[in-house]
């Protein structure tokens, strides 16, 4: 991941469970106009992450979430606004992105972007960069936020430990 700003932090996650805790502290504190970047290779739970952060918002535990791998974006109308979950493995070139119309939600949605790297000079600096790693044990993961300034105050009482 490239540090994008001045300050990260390391939250240790023992499970998925952890990784689900973790995104609905996060969705808690979301605000239309927020980028979360989830980054990490395949398997390392940008979709779990990206599940348990849109069931807290919704409320629903039970909240159908697919994957948008092949649809390349998901758009939930949620109580507190709409949150968009994009998938952009597939993208071959980061102006892409515009077909898919993100230009509307970057103004009025939370975007949940798997594979940021692909937008390139389009994911907005104001983004907060979640890079989820392989931690010690089996099922453990390591999330690493990379938080710019309009971030840093929301995240001052987020438990270091998921």
């Amino acid at each position: 991941m490239t540090d994008l700003h001045d300050e990260s932090r390391r939250v240790a996650l023992a499970d998925e469970a952890a990784t689900t805790r973790l995104a609905a502290r996060l969705a808690a504190l979301a605000r239309p106009g927020d980028v979360l970047a989830l980054s990490g290779g395949l398997g390392a739970g940008k979709t779990v992450f990206a599940r348990g952060f849109l069931r807290a918002r919704a409320g629903d535990p039970a909240l159908e979430v697919p994957s948008p791998t092949f649809t390349l974006v998901q758009v939930y109308d949620l109580p507190g606004g709409a949150v968009w979950h994009l998938d952009l493995y597939r993208l071959s070139d980061p102006s892409e992105v515009w077909e898919l119309g993100v230009e509307e939600a970057f103004a009025d949605a939370i975007l949940l972007v798997e594979w940021p790297e692909r937008m390139g000079a389009f994911l907005p600096e104001t983004s907060l960069a979640i890079e989820l790693a392989p931690g010690a044990g089996a099922g453990a993961r390591v999330a690493i936020l990379d938080a710019p300034e309009c971030w840093k105050e929301r995240l001052a009482a987020l438990p270091v430990d998921g």
